[in-house]
């Protein structure tokens, strides 16, 4: 088993696909290295690209904002995105991108072992909870793989353009709370 750092440096040495070409940095992660919450976004934006961290544009914000909300901080939870690499544009990422990432996260999964996993966006619920999630129709209930409860929900860009979602994120970030509290019980 890897440790955290010798799977960064595997990361960072990914050229497995053509997101590697246009990276100005690849963003694996940040976090407490044994958090109960994950939360797994879909890739990189311009922000994160160019700081090497995730989430630390407006969405990153919003993110930061939710997290404190149930009592949580950006350092006692752990932050990542399925993809390491920006996707042209702020496109989604591919299907074969995020294949190609996937070993990575799953890596990421087994070091951190969180209890929960807080998939953000539909590409993030996709690739770790069934390739033919609907987030419109399914978020909000909890998906129990293992010894991992998923939480798919909006992801915050999303939130950002939607105001009227944001009271059903709020609500997946309530029921968070309420299971992490029984889960460390």
């Amino acid at each position: 088993m890897y440790t955290m750092d010798e799977l960064k440096k595997f990361c960072y040495g990914c050229h497995k696909c053509r997101l590697a070409e246009t990276r100005n940095n690849v963003v694996f992660g940040e976090g407490y290295e044994n958090a109960d919450i994950m939360f797994v976004g879909e890739g990189p934006g311009y922000y994160e690209d160019i700081q090497g961290r995730p989430f630390v544009g407006k969405a990153g914000q919003l993110l930061d904002k939710m997290i404190e909300a149930i009592d949580f901080k950006r350092n006692n939870v752990y932050i990542t995105n399925v993809v390491k690499c920006r996707p042209p544009e702020n496109r989604n990422p591919l299907e074969d991108e995020c294949g190609k990432c996937l070993d990575y996260l799953r890596w990421q999964v087994k070091l951190i072992k969180p209890r929960i996993i807080v998939c953000l966006g539909a590409v993030s619920a996709k690739n770790l909870i069934s390739p033919d999630f609907s987030i419109s129709r399914q978020r909000g209930q909890f998906v129990k793989k293992g010894n991992i409860y998923f939480m798919p929900t909006y992801h915050p860009s999303y939130l950002l353009r939607n105001e009227l979602a944001k009271k059903d994120s709020w609500n997946d970030f309530k029921n968070i709370a309420a299971k992490i509290k029984v889960l460390q019980k």
